[in-house]
């Protein structure tokens, strides 16, 4: 075979596969994949032939032997606990407080008590062989099956009627009869189910095979086109509820088998969210949501891909393939966090220890791999066991430093791990998620010593049972005068969707310009088409990290003279406003942020008033100052500058030494000095703004 004709059967290879990753499945190719009549129970993530393997794991690994052997500790506990058949009241408003059955916490903790501890008993069952735990977990199965719903209050038509709904979703929404809640119960129920099966007699099989009928399959199965989630392909829910509902389908197939049409939507489905990962990996709703919706999708795509024999392999997905760990390591932080713009948290590291074993295994990604030996100890769930570390030979990313495309985030950092080390984050991108996005383009913050210096408040304090609504925009956490962009006459940012309006995908911003090397990173922003423009004209925002620890911001703005401009900055630590500059000091190091301009400014301090809606919520003021001044031309621009100082006289010395500069053609020059060192920094003028000359 001749070298042309090799290439061209490697290429057709790659298309085919592509194609069966892309391609819509259908029932009829679900029911040539798999062989429904060789199925035995347990299969959908190993088989009775594969249990050996796992057992020598368990005895092998010291990881996994530490899984199980506090698996079985608090199995004692659960053989002698009385599983309780009286359902506590689930309250009316538990996102607002306002009964003691809001805010007791009974029913949730009834809910998840019963799943949750049939699951890992039911694994225990299948590790030992031990008909105890099979009956215990059975009495925790039963109890959850008596549930009139798996779907939560929160997620019912009173309470999430009124929300705006996602990307590719109507609003015209009524039906909220199947939540993310149940996509999870349906998942966990279904490996109860697979793995309970042989220690069942025929009733109570069929008590777990009648709930997950009830419950999960009959509320969705011929009715996805009244499901908002169904289609919300840029939504975590997409992944969590179809997830559990093709574990489902793939459960039952050995007593329902016409149920392969489930298992084919499913697929389909979470192929389509998994199209909506970013080129670079990237995921609008934030980290948090990244692993809700790809965690969860993962366990419907391992159970696939073994019953159908690798056929059907969503670990193909390009953008997940390509990707896998892409973005939670690069929004990782020093001191086991994450960076939380938007609603995504940003209290641990993203990603589960199985989920990146996993996917790193699957993919063969080396930077998977290296995320899960550098950034996480030994395992303890399950599913560390299922889903062993990975062989694939650990491998650090090229930079620390990464813009993700797709939705215009970006970070600069000159180390992943050394907290002495600032990261600089921000975002640009498009005001077009209402579910879990917020005002914020333009926006960033100033990571240093384990703390946010300029900080993003994310989702402080959860969710209440407006958020989700046309009032979203006004909390300080979604609205931009919550974050660190800039205001024109108090004109803010404005969303792209709002309830029962179209969409107009044009509001939001664009990273024009990013650059990164060993010595200095740089973005540019125009965030300028986020705002009514009636007050702000444009908004460049250029941000530079000078390695490893000063910050430069240089913001262009044009407004009509005698227009107020406040340039805002949230502290995450204590902060005490100078005359010229701002100290902040944190525990473990203080930072100034001092503004540069070419005319008078005054540093303002100010807070936002905050209340949940929620009687179990405390009022509380978030604190900020803005660098604020008088346009007196069209065009005003104020630099800052955000760096570590050791005192006050420090930054009193360099608060002194800066310099803005203007010459005549519009080319600008900023300059100061620190610890004997000039810094310099050059713009030349264009026409459409002013362009770094020292990237």
């Amino acid at each position: 075979m001749n070298q042309k004709l090799k290439c061209l059967n490697f290429f057709l290879i790659l298309m085919i596969l592509s194609n069966l990753v892309s391609a819509q499945l259908t029932k009829s190719d679900i029911d040539k994949a798999i062989d429904i009549s060789s199925l035995k129970h347990p299969y959908l993530y190993f088989s009775e032939k594969e249990k050996p393997e796992l057992i020598n794991r368990i005895k092998t690994d010291p990881e996994s032997n530490d899984i199980i052997r506090k698996l079985e500790a608090q199995a004692k506990m659960w053989l002698a606990m009385p599983v309780d058949k009286n359902i506590p009241v689930q309250g009316k408003n538990t996102r607002a407080g306002w009964s003691e059955a809001d805010t007791d916490g009974k029913y949730g903790k009834y809910y998840s008590t019963n799943v949750n501890n049939a699951f890992q008993l039911a694994f225990l069952y299948q590790m030992t062989g031990e008909q105890k735990y099979a009956d215990k977990a059975f009495e925790f199965a039963d109890a959850f099956c008596d549930l009139t719903t798996w779907t939560q209050r929160a997620h019912e038509f009173p309470i999430i009627y009124s929300r705006i709904m996602p990307w590719n979703v109507s609003d015209d929404q009524v039906n909220f009869s199947f939540d993310h809640y149940n996509g999870d119960a349906g998942r966990l129920m279904a490996a109860v189910y697979d793995w309970l099966y042989n220690g069942l007699n025929e009733a109570q099989r069929d008590r777990i095979r009648g709930a997950l009928l009830e419950k999960v399959v009959t509320r969705v199965r011929g009715n996805y086109e009244f499901h908002w989630w169904a289609t919300a392909y840029r939504c975590n829910w997409c992944g969590v509820c179809n997830s559990g509902i093709g574990l489902t389908g793939l459960a039952l197939l050995t007593e329902h088998p016409q149920l392969t049409d489930i298992v084919a939507e499913s697929y389909n489905r979470i192929n389509n969210m998994l199209n909506e990962l970013g080129v670079d990996g990237g995921w609008q709703e934030g980290g948090g949501y990244w692993n809700y919706g790809v965690h969860t999708s993962t366990f419907f795509a391992d159970a696939i891909k073994r019953a159908t024999n690798s056929k059907f392999n969503l670990f193909e997905n390009e953008r997940l393939k390509n990707n896998p760990a892409t973005f939670p390591l690069h929004i990782s932080l020093p001191g086991k966090k994450s960076i939380n713009f938007e609603d995504s948290g940003g209290g641990g590291l993203i990603g589960s220890t199985h989920l990146i074993n996993k996917l790193a295994t699957e993919t063969n990604n080396s930077e998977a791999a290296w995320y899960r030996s550098e950034f996480y100890g030994e395992g303890t769930d399950i599913f560390d066991i299922i889903w062993p570390k990975p062989e694939v030979t650990p491998t650090p990313p090229k930079s620390p430093s990464k813009h993700f495309r797709t939705i215009d985030w970006w970070v600069m950092r000159s180390d992943f791990k050394d907290p002495n080390k600032v990261l600089v984050a921000g975002k640009a991108g498009m005001n077009d998620d209402p579910h879990h996005g917020h005002l914020d383009i333009g926006h960033f913050v100033v990571y240093w010593q384990n703390d946010y210096f300029i900080q993003d408040k994310g989702k402080e304090g959860g969710y209440d049972e407006k958020f989700f609504d046309d009032a979203r925009w006004d909390y300080p956490h979604a609205s931009s005068e919550g974050h660190n962009v800039v205001f024109v006459n108090d004109e803010k940012q404005i969303p792209g969707k709002l309830r029962k309006q179209p969409y107009n995908y044009e509001i939001g911003g664009k990273v024009l310009d990013f650059t990164t090397s060993e010595k200095r990173d740089y973005v540019l922003m125009d965030p300028t088409n986020a705002y009514p423009k009636n007050e702000l004209k444009n908004w460049r925002r250029h941000v530079i990290l000078e390695k490893p620890e000063i910050t430069v911001v240089l913001d262009e703005i044009k407004a009509n003279p005698g227009s107020k401009i406040e340039v805002r900055f949230h502290p995450g630590v204590d902060f005490e406003v100078k005359d010229n500059f701002v100290l902040l000091e944190s525990d473990k190091g203080k930072m100034a942020h001092i503004p540069v301009t070419m005319q008078d400014f005054n540093l303002v301090p100010g807070k936002h008033a905050m209340q949940y809606i929620n009687a179990t919520k405390e009022f509380y003021w978030i604190p900020y100052f803005d660098t604020e001044l008088k346009t007196k031309d069209e065009k005003t621009v104020i630099a800052t500058l955000i760096l570590p100082v050791a005192n006050v006289e420090e930054a009193k010395t360099i608060a002194h030494s800066k310099q803005l500069r203007k010459d005549n053609s519009g080319n600008l020059s900023l300059s100061f000095k620190k610890k004997g060192i000039n810094y310099a920094f050059q713009f030349s003028s264009a026409g459409e703004g002013l362009q770094f000359k020292n990237k």
